[in-house]
């Protein structure tokens, strides 16, 4: 082979190696391209399950707390001698924002009065102006609340309560006619002999509306739903979560 050729072969050699070399680092680059962006994702697809985890509904316990149907129209859900922490909660049946908290958090307020950790109190209201709608959505949320008076028994109380918000008409739309309601309560096991003509009469339309004028005037209500903890306004952030929630009830058991 002669100088020439030799130093032809020494120039391809080289020429080889650099390319082998250059191809090996772009596939290094790549790998680390790669388990950056399985890492970052990692971490939002960790960080999401975090979050949904912390807006997960709990699943409510078997067995209720004894449920009260308090004179004023309020209802006490709790075992015998908790008397503290106390939960209120102003809600409208009409409210689609209330509805949301029923169903997020719903179970946590169940479960934690079950497990004997808070007292419960539900104040059904009728917050709606009377122009709203053209008085559509005040009627709807009224009839709601006076038909809910008409269950005397705890646990059916509670039952008819859930499926109020459940069937929640649109704002807009009249709904929870007496005939509706009548149905829905029979849905719910409502075994009252007199419930019916109680709520097709609208018997307690005027406690019911009185009761409401006199919650939001006592405690400057704005809006619901509003819950309060042993007589302080709870972050909506707090009560929408289930997971703080609790944690903020317990703690202040301690």
């Amino acid at each position: 082979m002669s100088k020439a050729q030799r130093e032809q072969s020494a120039r391809d050699r080289i020429r080889s190696q650099r390319e082998a070399e250059k191809k090996q680092e772009q596939r290094k680059r790549v790998a680390t391209y790669v388990t950056v962006g399985v890492v970052a994702l990692a971490a939002i697809g960790a960080g999401w399950l975090f979050a949904a985890n912390q807006s997960k509904p709990e699943e409510t316990g078997q067995a209720l707390a004894p449920v009260t149907i308090q004179g004023d129209g309020s209802v006490a859900m709790g075992n015998a001698g908790v008397t503290a922490p106390v939960i209120d909660i102003y809600e409208d049946f009409q409210c689609p924002a209330c509805k949301q908290l029923e169903e997020t958090s719903g179970a946590t307020f169940k479960n934690l009065a079950a497990e004997g950790k808070a007292k419960v109190v539900y104040h059904p209201l009728t917050i709606f102006p009377q122009q709203m709608n053209k008085g559509i959505t005040r009627a709807n949320s009224a009839r709601a609340g006076a038909a809910a008076r008409c269950v005397t028994d705890g646990k059916q109380w509670m039952a008819f309560h859930d499926k109020l918000f459940e069937k929640q008409p649109e704002e807009h739309v009249e709904g929870f006619t007496t005939d509706q309601l009548v149905a829905l309560g029979q849905e719910a096991g409502v075994t009252a002999p007199d419930f019916a003509t109680c709520v097709t009469s609208q018997k307690f339309a005027q406690a019911h509306a009185a009761y409401s004028e006199k919650t939001m005037t006592a405690i400057n209500l704005t809006g619901t739903p509003t819950v309060k903890l042993n007589g302080k306004d709870m972050d909506q952030n707090v009560v929408f979560t289930p997971s703080e929630l609790r944690k903020t009830v317990l703690d202040a058991a301690k």
